[in-house]
C-alpha cells in the first residue's frame, strides 16, 4: 500500500473525519454561508446508500439549499452553467457508488466542472487513492484531484480496506477552513481510528486489497486442491468457475474471475453456525465459497470447517 500513502499525503491538504458521511456535512456547513448557501448537483446524483440514507436529506440538514440540475439519466456541462449565480458555494459531484445507470445516459467530468468557477467537490465514496487496472470505471482521488476538484471526500473502508471514517484531501487553504471549522472537532476521529488507517495505507496488504489482486489462475488451482482434500474425506465437493462481485459499496456490476468450492445447499446452515463461521452464497442449488476472499493462508481452516460442518450435517 506505499503506493496508496504516497498519494494520500502528497496532496496539499487532507483531513480525517469519524465518516463518509461526516466528511460531507463538515464540507456543507464550512463551505457554505448564508450569502452563499447554494450547491449546485446533479438531480441523477441525489443517492441513497442504504438503511435509507438519503444524501439530500444530509446535506439539507446542515441548512444548504439544493440546487438540482439535469434529469435522472442525462446531466449535461450546459445545466450546471445555468444553475450557478452569486449564492453557489460549491459544485457536488457524487459517484453512484452502489448502482449504475446504463443506456441513454449522460454525465459532466471533473475538468469541464472545474471550468466552470465555483469549487468542486467531488465524493468519490468507495475510498479508491489512485488508479485501480481492475476497475476502471471507478473514480479515484488522485486523478480527480490532478483534474481540477478542489476537494475529494472518500470513505476509510470499502475499497480502501481500513477502519470507518471519511477522507477530505485537496488544496490547502480550503482543508484548513475545514479545519478549523467548529464542527471539525466534533466530527474528528480518535487515535485507535488514525492508527488503523496507517496501518492500512504503510502496513501490510489489507484483505480488501489482497483479493483484488488474486490471480485468477491461482484461486482456480488452490480451489482444485481444496475440493480434492474434501473429496478425499467423502464430501460431495466440486470446482466451480465462478464470477466475484467487487461488493461493499464500491465498483457496481464489475465481476471478477475467480474459482468456487461448490457443495451441497444443505451445508449452507452448519457452516454459518460453525467456529470459525463460514459465509457463502447459494446458486442453482448449490453452495459456493469462492476462494478469491479468502485468504491463502485459510486454505486449511476452511477444510476443516467444511469436514466438520459436513460431518454435523450427517448426523
Amino acid at each position: 500500500m506505499d503506493t496508496n500513502f504516497k498519494a494520500l499525503w502528497r496532496v496539499r491538504g487532507s483531513l480525517v473525519a469519524s465518516a463518509l458521511a461526516a466528511a460531507l456535512v463538515l464540507a456543507a456547513t464550512a463551505l457554505t454561508s448564508p450569502e452563499t448557501d447554494e450547491i449546485v448537483i446533479s438531480r441523477g446524483e441525489l443517492i441513497e446508500i442504504g438503511d435509507r440514507f438519503r444524501l439530500p436529506d444530509l446535506l439539507v440538514s446542515t441548512g444548504a439549499r439544493l440546487r438540482e440540475v439535469g434529469t435522472t439519466n442525462r446531466t449535461t456541462r450546459a445545466d450546471y452553467a445555468a444553475a450557478i449565480g452569486p449564492r453557489t458555494a460549491f459544485i457536488l459531484k457524487v459517484h453512484p457508488s452502489n448502482f449504475r445507470v446504463e443506456g441513454f445516459t449522460a454525465a459532466v467530468p471533473v475538468p469541464e466542472l472545474a471550468g466552470l468557477g465555483p469549487p468542486v467537490v467531488f465524493d468519490i465514496g468507495s475510498g479508491l487513492l489512485v488508479p485501480h487496472p481492475l476497475l476502471p470505471g471507478e473514480p479515484d482521488a488522485a486523478t480527480a484531484l490532478r483534474d481540477g476538484a478542489a476537494l475529494v471526500t472518500a470513505s476509510g473502508d470499502k475499497l480502501l480496506g481500513g477502519p470507518q471514517a471519511g477522507l477530505l484531501l485537496g488544496r490547502a487553504g480550503l482543508v484548513r477552513t475545514l479545519t478549523r471549522h467548529p464542527l471539525a472537532r466534533a466530527l474528528r476521529v480518535d487515535k485507535l481510528t488514525l492508527a488503523a488507517l496507517e496501518a492500512t495505507l504503510a502496513g501490510p496488504v489489507p484483505p480488501v486489497a489482497a483479493a483484488l489482486a488474486a490471480d485468477p489462475a491461482s484461486v482456480f488451482k488452490r480451489a482444485e486442491r481444496v475440493v480434492a482434500r474434501l473429496a478425499s474425506a467423502g464430501l460431495d465437493a466440486q470446482v466451480a468457475a465462478a464470477k466475484a462481485a467487487v461488493g461493499g459499496g464500491g465498483a457496481p456490476g464489475v465481476e471478477l474471475d475467480s474459482a468456487a468450492v461448490s457443495l451441497p445447499e444443505s451445508l449452507a446452515v452448519p457452516l454459518r453456525r460453525g467456529e470459525p463461521a463460514v459465509v457463502g452464497r447459494l446458486e442453482q442449488g448449490r453452495l459456493l465459497l469462492d476462494l478469491r476472499s479468502v485468504s491463502p493462508d485459510d486454505d486449511a481452516r476452511l477444510v476443516d470447517a467444511v469436514t466438520t460442518a459436513g460431518g454435523r450435517a450427517l448426523s
